[in-house]
């Protein structure tokens, strides 16, 4: 049942203690992506710009800013944290049929709230947990994309859960917090739709920041709509139209939530590791290139293949990991998909620019169903200027659910995204801490990202 006391009852019954040691170990490892992730995005110009605004309206507070001398309120501190994990669009991302949120959206206000309760590791892998079952049960059950609303409206709810957890709110705080965080903060989807705006990548964090803001409300006593799905003019109502989760204090959803390889959209990582694959294996070059067709499913046609505005106008590094024909054609040039491919020179150069007016997007609706039943399928056809062709297929990508990344390949990611940042011993003692992160508290993590 989808209501704030189904919701509350889910978060109390959640327990470290009765969580299966892969589900830990799957939620260790999105903690290590995550911060990771985000220790890299320092330096970009919207976080840094939220990073201005944060110091700007709070220059104390107990919770650290990732990669900064520095710290702010629960809510400040959630807002800079996640604009870093979101940002570079290299997070994780939860794959339904009808919606594809982040749920590692959701990491940077819990850390901040364990951090000012000081609160463990197991308490952070707990209410981490709570949080991607809340989110993927959304995804799953109530997707609101195709109604005009962002999926941050679902990271919303499952933050606020996920704070409520880890602060440690009582069964009534917990509905005034999810019935607050869920009745004020419905974002809409034109952030994502004609030219792709900046907001985009930070949209999350404001949603993170309005989640932990609702929770220590409620924990002061602020009573909030607790009839939040079902009342009249409520979230059923206006946002989702009728829907049930089934909230599993096991929280094993997280085992279908995927990882990236490549900073790139999520539903381009099939399309870019094989045609990365397929131009290592036949050696083509893009003077040689006629044209890119992609074959895909339906989500990937509409969202970063031309179905919400075009995708062939690229200036802006939000505007190129939101299109398949650019990340197509840099992939194809560069051999690889990094920060690197979102750079300001880099987008604006003659190559890719003329590259990427050569790929074609069409959906196919077998693609669509093989998409709903589990894969991320890619038919890629590169048709060069003396006809000859070449072909690859994909059934999902390496970090798919159904082919996910182990320890060590998470470990490899995170050295490669904090390298520039911190010396080798940092990054083990980080590493080392996540992975025994139940023999910690949440300061000894936090207090290595300065």
């Amino acid at each position: 049942m989808a209501t704030t006391q189904s919701i509350a009852e889910f978060v109390e019954a959640a327990n470290y203690d009765n969580f299966d040691e892969k589900v830990v170990e799957e939620l260790k490892k999105r903690v290590l992506d995550s911060v990771g992730i985000g220790i890299g995005a320092l330096g970009a110009e919207p976080v840094e710009v939220v990073f201005e605004t944060v110091s700007g309206v709070d220059e104390s507070g107990s919770c650290t800013l990732w990669g900064r001398d520095a710290s702010a309120s629960a809510p400040q501190a959630a807002m800079h944290n996640t604009a870093l994990t979101r940002y570079l669009d290299y997070m994780d991302s939860f794959l339904a049929p009808g919606e594809t949120p982040h749920p590692s959206d959701n990491i940077g206000s819990i850390i901040a709230c364990g951090e000012q309760t000081g609160a463990s590791g197991k308490d952070l892998i707990e209410a981490v947990g709570v949080a991607y079952e809340l989110q993927g049960e959304l995804a799953w059950n109530a997707p609101v994309r195709d109604k005009g609303w962002d999926h941050v409206t679902h990271t919303v709810l499952s933050a606020a859960a996920g704070a409520g957890s880890i602060l440690g709110l009582n069964h009534e705080q917990l509905r005034n917090a999810v019935g607050i965080a869920g009745t004020a903060h419905n974002a809409l989807r034109v952030t994502r739709t004609g030219g792709i705006n900046e907001w985009k990548g930070i949209a999350s964090a404001n949603a993170a920041r309005n989640a932990v803001y609702s929770c220590l409300l409620a924990a002061n006593g602020m009573e909030g709509p607790k009839n939040l799905f079902e009342g009249q003019k409520g979230w059923k109502q206006i946002i989702s139209g009728d829907f049930d989760v089934e909230l599993d204090p096991n929280c094993e959803r997280v085992f279908d939530t995927m990882t990236k390889r490549y900073v790139a959209e999520t539903y381009a990582q099939s399309a870019v590791e094989g045609l990365i694959e397929l131009a290592e294996r036949e050696k083509i070059e893009a003077e040689q290139v006629e044209e890119i067709h992609l074959d895909t499913f339906h989500g990937a046609k509409l969202i970063i293949g031309g179905g919400e505005g075009s995708r062939y106008e690229v200036e802006t590094k939000a505007q190129a990991d939101h299109s398949l024909p650019y990340m197509l054609a840099a992939a194809l040039i560069d051999r690889e998909m990094t920060n690197d491919a979102y750079d300001p020179e880099r987008i604006q150069r003659d190559d890719v620019q003329s590259l990427l007016r050569t790929v074609t997007v069409e959906e196919d609706p077998k693609l669509t169903e093989r998409f709903e039943s589990g894969e991320m399928p890619a038919n890629i056809t590169v048709t060069l200027d003396d006809g000859t062709t070449h072909e690859v297929q994909k059934d999902d990508f390496q970090g798919h659910p159904n082919n996910p990344m182990d320890w060590e390949q998470v470990e490899e990611k995170f050295e490669t995204m904090t390298s520039g940042r911190y010396d080798q011993q940092r990054r083990d003692e980080i590493v080392h801490t996540v992975k025994h992160l139940e023999e910690h508290e949440i300061t000894e993590l936090v207090e290595l990202l300065n």
